[in-house]
């Protein structure tokens, strides 16, 4: 199922916010987050978690309308989401969600934007707000990395 990137935005948001031990997500790390749950969607389930594009910024994976959505938050950790109706993901779909989430949140925005850097999908195409990354680019890169 496909679902509204700003909605999975508030999602990852609000695990962030939840997280005791974590901090909160900010734009960057966001986009980062989007671009992983994105892969893994597309490689385990053969379609999009959402439908907008994923374009290579300078500092890795972009979804222009989530940036734009939250980009007064400048390096700021995200805060004052409306976390209260938080999208349900079908079952299995939300256990690769969250398992997607556990694993790359541990890393800090830095570190997540130099992994994209070192991978095919943003290696693949000019830098460039605008220079869309193919989904099919990225579902065949997370085939490689599913288990």
């Amino acid at each position: 199922m496909t679902y509204d990137v700003i909605e999975i935005a508030k999602k990852i948001i609000s695990k962030g916010i939840e997280d005791e031990n974590g901090e909160l997500v900010s734009n960057m790390k966001l986009q980062k987050l989007l671009y992983y749950e994105q892969g893994f969607h597309l490689a385990y389930f053969n379609e999009p978690l959402f439908n907008d594009e994923i374009e290579a910024w300078m500092y890795g994976p972009v979804v222009q309308r989530v940036y734009d959505e939250f980009k007064d938050y400048g390096k700021r950790g995200i805060e004052n989401v409306d976390c209260s109706n938080i999208i349900k993901l079908q079952d299995v779909e939300e256990r690769l969600f969250d398992e997607v989430y556990r694993v790359y949140s541990a890393y800090s925005a830095v570190g997540l934007m130099e992994m994209t850097h070192n991978e095919a999908p943003w290696n693949s195409v000019q830098v460039g707000v605008g220079s869309v990354i193919d989904k099919e680019t990225i579902r065949k890169f997370f085939l490689t990395r599913l288990k």
